[in-house]
C-alpha cells in the first residue's frame, strides 16, 4: 500500500478525465479530413467549439453557416461512406507499384505548377476564371469520355488476348458494367430528383412553411449530388474498376483520355496564354508526359508482373 491508499498500481485512467497515457494522440481535424477520416457531426462540432476560437468565430458570427454545416455535413459524410462502399478507392488495385504511383504524383504536381506559372506570367483575370471552369468541365466530361472510349479499348484487348484469357476478362467485365450502370444511374438521378422536388414544391400549398419544405424536398437530390461527386474521383482513377478486366486497361485509357481532353479544351477554350512556343509546350507537354508514364507503367506490368497486352 502506498501512502495515498491506492495500492501498489497506478489507476488505469489519469484523473480529471484526461486521455489514456498509452494511446497515441489523435491527429488534428484538418489532417483527418484530408486523409478521409470524417468524424461524426457531434465530434466535428466539438472540435470547432470555443477552444478552436479561430475556427469557430466565422460560425458564431452568423447562424446560417452553422445551420448549413449541421445540415449538409451529415449528408456529405453519409454519401461519401456509401460512395466508397460502392466504388472502393483501392479495391481495384490488384497490382500496386509504389514507384509508378510516386511518378504519377510528381508529374501531376509539376503539371499544376507549370500551369500556375504560365497563368501568373501571361494570364489575365479571364484566364484564371477559365481555368476554374475547365476544372469543372473536365470533372463532368471525363466519366462520359470513359464510357465512350473504354469499349473501343476493350474490343482491341479482346482481339489481342488468347481464348483462355478472354474467359477471365469476361468475368471481370461484369463488375465494370455494374459500376458503369450504378454511376450513370446516380448521375441521371440528380436532375430527376431536382425536377421532382421543384414540381412537388410548386404544387404544395405550404404557406409560411415553404422556406422549410423546399430545402427538405431537395435533400435527396443533394445527397445524390454528394454521392456522384465522391464517386467521380474514384471512377476516373479506376476507370470503372476495369483493372479486373485487364491490369493495363487504366493506363491505356489514361493515355487516350488525356489527348481527347486536350483536343476538346483546345476546341472549346482555345490555346493557353503566352507566346506561340509556350502555347505549344503547354498543349503538348501534358498529354505527352501522361502517355509516357502510362507506357512506362504498361512496360513495368510486363517486365515485373508478366502482364502483357495479350494476356
Amino acid at each position: 500500500m502506498t501512502s495515498g491508499g491506492q495500492g501498489p498500481y497506478p489507476p488505469p485512467w489519469p484523473p480529471n478525465g484526461g486521455p489514456h497515457p498509452y494511446l497515441p494522440p489523435r491527429a488534428p481535424l484538418w489532417r483527418r479530413l484530408r486523409d478521409g477520416e470524417w468524424p461524426p457531426t457531434r465530434e466535428l462540432l466539438r472540435q470547432l467549439g470555443p477552444r478552436r476560437g479561430c475556427l469557430a468565430a466565422p460560425l458564431l458570427c452568423c447562424a446560417w453557416p452553422l445551420f448549413f454545416l449541421v445540415l449538409t455535413y451529415p449528408l456529405a459524410r453519409s454519401a461519401r461512406i456509401r460512395a466508397h462502399a460502392v466504388f472502393p478507392p483501392d479495391g481495384h488495385q490488384r497490382l500496386q507499384d509504389p514507384q509508378v504511383l510516386r511518378v504519377q504524383q510528381i508529374r501531376a504536381w509539376i503539371a499544376l505548377a507549370a500551369s500556375l506559372l504560365i497563368l501568373s506570367v501571361y494570364g489575365t483575370s479571364e484566364d484564371w476564371n477559365e481555368m476554374q471552369e475547365q476544372f469543372v468541365f473536365r470533372l463532368v466530361l471525363t466519366p462520359w469520355l470513359l464510357l465512350l472510349t473504354a469499349p473501343l479499348v476493350l474490343v482491341l484487348l479482346f482481339r489481342l488476348a488468347s481464348a483462355h484469357r478472354r474467359t477471365a476478362m469476361r468475368a471481370g467485365l461484369r463488375t465494370a458494367v455494374r459500376a458503369v450502370l450504378c454511376y450513370f444511374g446516380a448521375f441521371t438521378a440528380v436532375p430527376l430528383l431536382v425536377l421532382a422536388a421543384t414540381y412537388l414544391g410548386r404544387d404544395m400549398n405550404a404557406g409560411v412553411l415553404t422556406p422549410l419544405v423546399m430545402p427538405a424536398l431537395m435533400l435527396p437530390a443533394l445527397w445524390m449530388l454528394f454521392f456522384v461527386a465522391f464517386s467521380s474521383a474514384t471512377v476516373v482513377r479506376t476507370a470503372f474498376s476495369t483493372t479486373r478486366v485487364h491490369a493495363a486497361l487504366p493506363a491505356l485509357l489514361a493515355g487516350l483520355l488525356v489527348w481527347e481532353l486536350a483536343g476538346i479544351n483546345l476546341a472549346v477554350s482555345g490555346p493557353p496564354p503566352g507566346p506561340p512556343l509556350i502555347q505549344l509546350a503547354a498543349l503538348v507537354a501534358g498529354p505527352l508526359s501522361v502517355s509516357a508514364v502510362a507506357w512506362w507503367e504498361i512496360d513495368r506490368l510486363r517486365t515485373r508482373h508478366g502482364v502483357g497486352l495479350r494476356g
